[in-house]
Parts: C-alpha cells; sequence; structure tokens
C-alpha cells in the first residue's frame, strides 16, 4: 500500500485553462459515468444523442438532467424540444451509443416507437425516461435541461460505463 505522500507525488495540481483542456478532461474522465441516448422529435423527424451528463435531481417532484454541448450540432434541436427521453443503456447495448455518437447512423437499423408525446423510444434499455421539458439553465459551454418524468420503463441488468474514453462494466 502506498503512503499518503507517496499518492501526493503523483498527483498532478493545476488550474484549469485554454492551454490544458486535454488534462483537465481527462481528470474529468477518471468519474465512471453511465451511457444514456437521450432522443427528441424536430420539424425534420426524430433525433438522438449518446450523452454521459445524466443525473437525478429530485424524487418529488421527479426531476432529472442532462447537458448538451453548444457546440453540438444537435444542440438547437434539443434546446428547442419540449419533450424528450433518456434511455440509460445496458452492458450490452455498447451498438445503440455508438448509433448516436457523431458519425453514427442513428435510428437506421434500430427498434424505435413513439410515445405519446412523438418522442422516439427504445424499447429495451436498461431504464427510460420519458420527460418534459422543466428548465434549462445557461452552463459554460453546455446547457443544463432539467426533465420532469411523466413515464419510466425500467428492466434489471447490468448497466454500460464509461471512465477514462473506454466504455466497460462493473467487476462483480
Amino acid at each position: 500500500m502506498m503512503a499518503a505522500n507517496d499518492i501526493h507525488a503523483l498527483e498532478a495540481v493545476f488550474v484549469p485553462g485554454a492551454d490544458n483542456h486535454r488534462a483537465f478532461r481527462n481528470a474529468l474522465g477518471s468519474f465512471t459515468t453511465g451511457v444514456t441516448v437521450v432522443t427528441a422529435t424536430t420539424s425534420d423527424g426524430p433525433i438522438g444523442m449518446t450523452v454521459n451528463s445524466f443525473a437525478s435531481v429530485s424524487l418529488d417532484p421527479p426531476l432529472v438532467l442532462w447537458s448538451p454541448a453548444k457546440s453540438s450540432s444537435r444542440y438547437g434541436a434539443f434546446t428547442g424540444a419540449r419533450h424528450f427521453a433518456i434511455h440509460v443503456l445496458g452492458a450490452d447495448q455498447d451498438h445503440l451509443s455508438a448509433a448516436f455518437t457523431r458519425g453514427g447512423n442513428g435510428f437506421d437499423g434500430i427498434e424505435v416507437r413513439f410515445n405519446d408525446e412523438g418522442v422516439p423510444v427504445l424499447p429495451g434499455t436498461l431504464a427510460r425516461f420519458e420527460c418534459a421539458e422543466q428548465a434549462q439553465h445557461d452552463a459554460g459551454d453546455h446547457t443544463i435541461i432539467i426533465g420532469r418524468v411523466l413515464r419510466v420503463a425500467h428492466r434489471q441488468g447490468e448497466p454500460l460505463c464509461f471512465s477514462g474514453g473506454r466504455f466497460g462494466r462493473f467487476a462483480v
């Protein structure tokens, strides 16, 4: 086991800024997150995006949040959507994550249904939160979108995890 002084010697301490974005991203990447796909409907049709900026906010009322980057080509579509669905992916669903990343095939070849609000939903994900937009908050290069949860779908299974730029799962 390392002594406390040895651990401190391994730390890189810095003030995040324009000259060290990569180091800041690497530090953030040491926090393991789940993987989600957020979907909505636009005047041009259904849209989806893979995101890991998902969190619960409140049980009463039921609120969740996610944060699209302002630099995303899909940013305006999501900030303009009044309803959306957040799909938590299972460990075996990395193909869904890949489909909704930049350059992915989107809904091509993927089973999709539409809920009562016209939002595309992906059946069989680990969990799904169907939401109405509650609020938006400016947050630097992202916008925090808070959704009021209208419906939830859930099944048992292992989550797909993302850490250090890689997908994985819990060791059980």
